[in-house]
């Protein structure tokens, strides 16, 4: 037996303890640099898939807009295909330019109330 190890009671029901460094989950980890990076390029390609998502949306609507104008004037029926893919716009908005990526305090807060279950 070294100097670290401690005597183990085989009848215990306790758990081993640990040897060698323990995580701290209340102290924030320093990111690497890679991870930034790759973080960084998934949002600019998720502002950049907004982008192209909203220039089909402006152009497949004026083409509808188009049709609507050209045949009847009647009742405004591309309100429906404005309003449905707008909602789906929104929602691409929001995950490109407003949600971001957890903080290690709301994933630690979630593992802890996972174990609680």
């Amino acid at each position: 037996m070294t100097a670290n190890q401690l005597p183990v009671d085989p009848t215990s029901d306790a758990p081993e303890p640990r040897v060698g460094p323990t995580v701290d989950p209340t102290v924030d980890r320093v990111v690497a640099e890679d991870d930034l990076r790759g973080r960084a390029l998934d949002r600019l390609k998720k502002k950049a898939d907004f982008r192209a998502h909203l220039l089909i949306y402006c152009l497949v609507n004026a083409v509808v807009l188009v049709v609507w104008a050209m045949t009847s004037h009647g009742f405004f029926w591309p309100v429906f295909v404005l309003a449905g893919w707008g909602i789906g716009l929104v929602a691409n908005f929001y995950e490109a330019y407003v949600r971001d990526d957890p903080s290690e305090a709301q994933v630690a807060a979630e593992i802890e109330r996972l174990r609680r279950r």
